[in-house]
């Protein structure tokens, strides 16, 4: 158009290229974020800081509802994550997006069944690869981002306890009642996809987090090259903690305590930044987590960054029927960062899209 100018016309290429790692709820409502700060090729770009290019890397060691039923009917690595991201980065909340997280209601094999997950299964099966289906299902949502498994073997999750005793499997690991102390994958040679090596070279922010620590964010530092392949990437690399502990992953865990969980894990150090919430959690949330025995995650500031992580402390958190991160005011931070870690670009507040 003329009298557009040269910033705006070349404006993609200003923007920043963002790698989220985890899965379960976590990872879907960061990547919902994001999506409002994602502009696509050919779209106008805002003043400040945005998302050019969108990657999730999503675990898949889910064995259980769903998901776990088609894994081990079909053979197929587990959907239910998949398709939850899918639908985070869906350009619109239109009727498709909605008929993905449709769930049947029967007395019948469809009973628990998602949509999305026999809509994925079904691609898998005719397009003989799960991460091929996956990439389909974007073009039919139209997503504002790419999902890419964390890896396509089929892996299984194995916890040493803290009685030393073994646990296989995942929904076994949650459901148990003793500590993790240890988390390994089976089998322990996992390879990723070569696009989610290259999309983490080539970016500009890698979150990890939020999610349940040893069944969502872990087991995507123990596939083979990722850890090495974060801690080599030139990104920013930020750490976004839990707001609650959870009592069968993280009971009485500081932030801290999960900084370490992760490094130990992965053998390397795979973020520099830790954004942790230190607003005050309301007593009626505190009663309502209590039940299950959680508890807000102690934001012991001093003890991060003495693991070498610096630590962005700051009012994350938003309450409901339950407590959520506060969406726009993380993803404001992520991008801040991750703009003002580029030659020549200082930190600034940014503007939400509209």
């Amino acid at each position: 158009m003329a009298g557009q100018s040269e910033s705006n016309r070349n404006g993609a290429s200003r923007g920043l290229r963002v790698v989220a790692i985890g899965g379960g709820t976590g990872l879907s409502t960061i990547l919902k974020g994001l999506k409002r700060y994602t502009v696509a090729p050919g779209e106008p770009s805002p003043d400040g800081p945005f998302v050019s290019d969108l990657t999730a890397v999503v675990t898949v060691s889910d064995d259980g509802g769903s998901s776990g039923r088609l894994r081990r009917e079909l053979n197929i690595l587990p959907p239910g994550d998949i398709r939850n991201c899918l639908v985070a980065v869906a350009a619109d909340e239109n009727l498709i997006s909605k008929l993905f997280q449709h769930r049947f209601s029967s007395t019948g094999d469809l009973e628990g069944h998602n949509f999305g997950n026999l809509f994925l299964a079904a691609l898998t099966a005719m397009t003989g690869d799960f991460a091929v289906a996956v990439k389909k299902a974007s073009e039919i949502l139209a997503t504002r981002g790419h999902i890419l498994p964390a890896t396509t073997a089929n892996v299984q999750l194995e916890a040493v306890m803290d009685d030393g005793s073994m646990v296989a499997g995942e929904t076994n690991i949650t459901s148990s009642e003793k500590r993790i102390t240890q988390l390994h994958m089976v089998p322990k040679d996992a390879e990723p996809l070569p696009q989610t090596l290259k999309a983490i070279a080539d970016a500009d922010i890698v979150t990890i987090g939020p999610g349940s620590l040893f069944t969502s964010l872990i087991p995507n530092l123990l596939v083979r090259g990722v850890p090495q392949a974060i801690a080599a990437s030139r990104a920013v690399k930020v750490f976004i903690c839990n707001l609650m502990t959870q009592a069968n992953e993280s009971l009485h865990m500081s932030a801290a305590d999960h900084v370490r969980a992760i490094f130990d894990h992965a053998g390397h150090k795979v973020f520099d930044f830790a954004l942790v919430n230190s607003a005050p959690v309301s007593a009626a949330m505190r009663e309502r987590y209590a039940e299950e025995q959680a508890e807000p995650v102690a934001c012991d500031f001093a003890v991060v960054e003495q693991l070498g992580v610096k630590c962005i402390a700051g009012d994350f958190i938003e309450e409901d029927h339950v407590a959520r991160h506060a969406t726009h005011r993380l993803c404001q931070q992520l991008l801040e960062l991750g703009q003002g870690h580029r030659p020549g670009h200082g930190i600034g507040m940014v503007k939400a899209l509209r």
